[in-house]
């Protein structure tokens, strides 16, 4: 059984302090992507760059204290791609593309659309753009799992005030139709292929209003992947448990061939 793990970390030098490191020798992922960093290498100590026992890569927003994406692993991948090749996408650090031979693992952090929509075109683009990516990947035969902060709630049941949120950003109409369309071409929600009507499962909270503990929250992060993978899914989880960030960890674990 191998066992990835993605986390929004909302700045991972916050994280550390919270504990992310203990976390991370406990939890001993195979593969950890990271989403929203806010950090460049060079602003992180060793402990944080070569924790025992995995290999890390990085992506970095050139805007300080924003966006940027890490992996953690414990094999070496056979290629890592920093970026997905497109200038005004990859400037923001929100994409590390590593190739494992067996498949290819993507750690996303997909756009904030932001409170008054103004960056929803981007955010859109860059979906668009995304599946475009992996469903080259998936011509040449590969199979894909990505992870990431897609940053919108697919449906009804993934976030606690739907009716509340239909004209808010990470759940409008044009945002969810994305996640309609990939699950259309195939790609698996591991969360919901297991627990098709789980409610109340969300892997953010808004830090206002005491939103957490009273379980108000969003499913904002995701682990797909190409349908060639289905039938090895073991298990899909969220750790609510988890604390250090306004998002929890979720996990994949994938059976042997």
């Amino acid at each position: 059984m191998q066992t990835f793990y993605s986390w929004n970390v909302n700045g991972i030098r916050a994280a550390q302090k919270k504990g992310f490191l203990d976390w991370l020798a406990a939890a001993q992922p195979a593969i950890l992507g990271v989403q929203e960093t806010k950090a460049h290498p060079k602003q992180l100590n060793e402990a944080l760059l070569a924790p025992p026992g995995y290999h890390t890569y990085w992506a970095s927003a050139e805007k300080r204290g924003y966006s940027g994406v890490a992996l953690f692993s414990k094999t070496k991948p056979v290629s890592v791609q920093i970026g997905l090749g497109i200038d005004q996408f990859d400037r923001e650090g929100r994409t590390i593309v590593a190739d494992y031979g067996d498949f290819v693992f993507i750690t996303a952090y997909f756009p904030n659309g932001s409170r008054d929509h103004s960056r929803v075109p981007y955010k859109m683009q860059y979906k668009a753009d995304f599946l475009a990516f992996c469903n080259a990947l998936r011509e040449e035969g590969r199979a894909v799992i990505f992870c990431g902060d897609v940053n919108t709630a697919h449906r009804p049941i993934d976030l606690a005030r739907p009716k509340q949120n239909q004209q808010t950003t990470g759940f409008l109409p044009e945002e969810r139709v994305w996640l309609d369309d990939i699950t259309a071409q195939g790609y698996v929600d591991t969360f919901r292929h297991l627990y098709p009507e789980q409610e109340g499962a969300y892997s953010w909270w808004s830090y206002i209003g005491g939103a957490r503990s009273r379980n108000v929250g969003w499913r904002l992060d995701y682990f797909f992947t190409t349908p060639d993978l289905a039938p090895r899914i073991a298990d899909a989880a969220i750790h609510a448990d988890v604390l250090g960030s306004d998002h929890c960890p979720v996990s994949l674990t994938l059976a042997p061939h």
